[in-house]
């Protein structure tokens, strides 16, 4: 395997990833400003420190780290001013040498108001928390529901409520959870704080309670400042609400690192690792290893040498459905399985011709079961995606690519080893299922700034599109020129294409970051380590499986 600099398509694919990662950092770059410089501003007049300088504090110094969801909330919400990152900060990484799940309301946005994406957001992070038994941390400024848009965050079952039912399924799962109450805490969102282990408060910055001074005056006619309401004089010396009086932020976060520094040890998982080797040639080839165009070919195990330790892997049936590789590797030192789609066209045994990113009933037929002998093997599963969908007309009906696509959907669903999916190009229709899409429950889901999500891609959903809103104007006795089916192709083309969109997915955490190709490596090895500190690893059960 190697990358000729001077390879023209190589170059070309390279310039034009490096352009789509540095619009998604300029984006980033907005994003971690909150709600502007002008709000940065009045929290540090205050006194306080933002909620990625908290987290950036907490951090232990010179460790990898992941954000999650930094582009919830990307473009929503646009009527009521935006809600960058979804108005809370949500990390995974070290905190005193101990893998911890960090959630920072950011009080710089609408005062840390709860957006429905915002809530989506904090349940994400309590998930990842369950399932991997990584202690939560939750740092704490915010007003609160957010008042104009309470129908969709307030009352549902996966809505603001279903934080506190988690609070109290994370406390019977004896997983350690450590609030901060850094700012305002108000309403409801009392019970996230004290339903937690531990709770600190800040002095004079922080304030927890069920109703605030004003709606206290309008209730039953009582006039009380808020900090003798709910400040922390009150609750650590009268109420005995909370646990810890920390006269500043610093404090708090170093009180907090010190509480997590005495957490005792658990049995792991026991996830095979071994000495961590970087790939034989640099990772920064994967910016022109991967084609940006659709229709260009490519071989995915170029991806895989530049993703595995060594650029060494074991390929699994590697004469046999080759529409999907299947290999054993190591990724930062970490046993994984591949299952990987091959975009590259393949010429079978009879001269046909097999179009990469399709799924056979061949290629679906071996993946599911490499997919199980993983799962016997209790190895950790990696799918990297670029999927167009199943095969489709009547020789595939005919050799029952139904059945081997349920076989491989449910040899997956029911995977009780860690999976992550990497979306590297398309994820499209029941392709994306079984490759493991969101609702498979990878432990974690990212794409590239080359992903696209959706039932199909754009130009070929248009045409579907284009012929019902035809069929429609023409029962109505309308004229449709060669100029006005162009017209409405491309509109609906735009549109359709805005959705399929990796920012449109990530906006909506139907993916958990969007992320530059190179840190690949690096999400996956915390994701497995973060799955290793869960040692109650289930036997493996697939059901009924037609063969």
């Amino acid at each position: 395997m190697g990358f000729a600099k001077e390879n023209l398509d190589f170059n070309k694919n390279e310039d034009k990833m490096k352009l789509k990662i540095s619009k998604m950092n300029n984006i980033l770059h907005e994003i971690y400003k909150g709600g502007g410089e002008g709000k940065i501003k009045k929290h540090h007049d205050k006194g306080k420190l933002t909620a990625r300088e908290r987290i950036d504090a907490l951090l232990d110094k010179n460790t990898d780290h992941i954000e999650i969801g930094a582009f919830a909330g990307y473009e929503m919400y646009t009527e009521h001013g935006g809600c960058p990152a979804g108005g809370v900060v949500v990390v995974i990484g070290f905190v005193s040498a101990r893998l911890c799940v960090i959630v920072a309301n950011d009080a710089t946005v609408k005062a840390g108001a709860w957006f429905p994406i915002t809530g989506k957001k904090n349940l994400r992070a309590q998930e990842i928390a369950m399932e991997n038994k990584l202690p939560i941390i939750y740092l704490v400024d915010s007003a609160g529901v957010y008042l104009p848009m309470q129908d969709e965050i307030f009352p549902d079952k996966e809505h603001f409520g279903r934080i506190f039912s988690n609070n109290a399924k994370l406390s019977a799962m004896g997983i350690p959870q450590i609030a901060a109450i850094m700012g305002s805490c108000v309403a409801g969102g009392a019970y996230l704080p004290i339903m937690s282990d531990e709770s600190l408060i800040v002095e004079k910055t922080g304030s927890i309670f069920l109703a605030g001074s004003y709606l206290v005056k309008a209730a039953i006619g009582e006039v009380v400042d808020n900090e003798t309401l709910g400040g922390a004089t009150t609750h650590c010396e009268i109420s005995g609400v909370t646990d810890y009086k920390c006269k500043d932020d610093k404090e708090c976060l170093a009180t907090i690192k010190d509480m997590i520094s005495r957490l005792g040890d658990k049995p792991k998982a026991g996830f095979n690792r071994a000495k961590s080797k970087s790939p034989s040639q640099s990772i920064s080839n994967l910016h022109g290893a991967f084609p940006i165009q659709r229709t260009d070919n490519y071989d995915v195990k170029n991806i895989i040498n530049l993703l595995v330790d060594d650029s060494k892997f074991t390929e699994y049936k590697s004469d046999y459905g080759k529409t999907i590789v299947c290999a054993y590797a190591r990724i930062d030192g970490w046993s994984v399985g591949i299952v990987a789609n091959q975009r590259q066209v393949v010429k079978t045994k009879k001269g046909e011709m097999q179009f990469g990113g399709v799924i056979y009933s061949d290629s679906a037929d071996k993946a599911a079961r490499f997919v199980m002998i993983c799962n016997q093997k209790k190895i950790p599963l990696v799918f990297l995606q670029d999927v167009s969908g199943f095969m489709v007309g009547s020789r595939s009906e005919h050799g029952g690519i139904i059945k081997d696509g349920a076989k491989l959907v449910n040899a997956m669903s029911n995977s009780v080893v860690p999976k992550f999916t990497i979306v590297m190009g398309n994820s499209y229709g029941a392709g994306n299922y079984a490759m493991c899409g969101k609702a498979y429950d990878p432990r974690l889901i990212v794409g590239w700034p080359t992903a696209e999500i959706a039932v199909m891609g754009g130009a070929q959903a248009a045409k579907v599109l284009l012929q019902i809103e035809m069929a429609s104007l023409k029962s109505k006795g309308e004229e449709i020129s060669k100029e006005k089916e162009e017209e409405l192709f491309n509109r609906i083309k735009k549109k359709y294409d805005d959705q399929t969109s990796p920012y449109y997915a990530a906006a909506r955490l139907w993916v958990d970051a969007i992320i530059d190709p190179v840190q690949t490596r690096k999400w996956i090895s915390i994701g497995i380590a973060a799955s290793n500190q869960n040692e109650d690893v289930k036997s493996y059960k697939v059901g009924v499986i037609q063969t």
